[in-house]
Parts: C-alpha cells; sequence; structure tokens
C-alpha cells in the first residue's frame, strides 16, 4: 500500500524486512517477487541504479525458477538497454559482467544455467570482439564502458 501511496521510502523498510523474511524462509520466488517491488520503490526514488540491481537479481531468480511471465514483467519495469557493444551477443554481455563481478568460469556457468566449456567459450569469444587478452582487461572494459 505504501508503495501504491507513493510513499517508496516507508515502502523500502517494509519491503526490506519482508526481503529478510523470504530469505531466512528459504522461498525464492517470493523473494524475487519482494526484489521487483524493492525495485519499483527504488525507482520511485530516482535510484535508477539500485532498482536495476533488484530487478537484475529477481530476473535472475525468475529465469533460474522457469517463471517466464516474471521474466516478463520485470522487463517492462525496465527501460529499454542499449543494444551490447562491440558485436557481443547478449549472452556474452552477461558473461562479460559475471567476468567484472570477479566471478570464475565455474562460478559464470552456473550463474547462466550453461556448461563450464560454454563459459570457456563464451570468454574467448569476448577477448577476440573486444581484442583483449586477460581477465583484468575485460573488467577494466567493462567498468570504462558502463556495463557494471
Amino acid at each position: 500500500m505504501l508503495l501504491a501511496e507513493g510513499d517508496a521510502a516507508a515502502a523500502l523498510t517494509t519491503l526490506r524486512r519482508a526481503w529478510t523474511r523470504w530469505w531466512e524462509l528459504e522461498a525464492p520466488y517470493e523473494n524475487a517477487r519482494v526484489r521487483v517491488l524493492i525495485g519499483l520503490a527504488y525507482q520511485q526514488l530516482d535510484d535508477a541504479d539500485s532498482a536495476e540491481m533488484e530487478w537484475t537479481s529477481a530476473r535472475r531468480t525468475f529465469f533460474e525458477l522457469g517463471a517466464v511471465p516474471d521474466v516478463e514483467r520485470i522487463d517492462s519495469h525496465r527501460p529499454q538497454s542499449p543494444k551490447p557493444p562491440d558485436g557481443l551477443t547478449e549472452r556474452e554481455l552477461e558473461a562479460l559482467m559475471l567476468v567484472a563481478a570477479g566471478k570464475t568460469n565455474r562460478e559464470i556457468a552456473a550463474e547462466l544455467v550453461i556448461s563450464e566449456h560454454t563459459a570457456r567459450r563464451h570468454l574467448q569469444n569476448i577477448f577476440t570482439k573486444l581484442n583483449l587478452t586477460s581477465r583484468a582487461a575485460a573488467t577494466a572494459y567493462a567498468y570504462e564502458h558502463g556495463l557494471v
């Protein structure tokens, strides 16, 4: 109700408590639903970065759970993102952002629900397309281009 009434700051406090409770109960779907609302609260507070962070996390959970309508609903709240830079595919862009977050190939594979071999292949493609030679260079590229 607080969010619908436009009191995003008060709603955020309540939503954070709800998020904690669902997390403690190990209920990922409900937890992700609360994160969508937290994102909307941040959006009302003109904090686009925090809203995007919440939606990205919720979207990942919904995707992993196979909740396609929820993924689509999140995408409708988000501003249209630009096409990936320098010829990268959407999947390569996701892998690049995970590299920039310090993830290993195994962690990238788990996060994207792909094999380690495919994760390694994505990184090879990224290095080739961006003319990079290391994970550190890929991380620097991601930061320089505002991808993280």
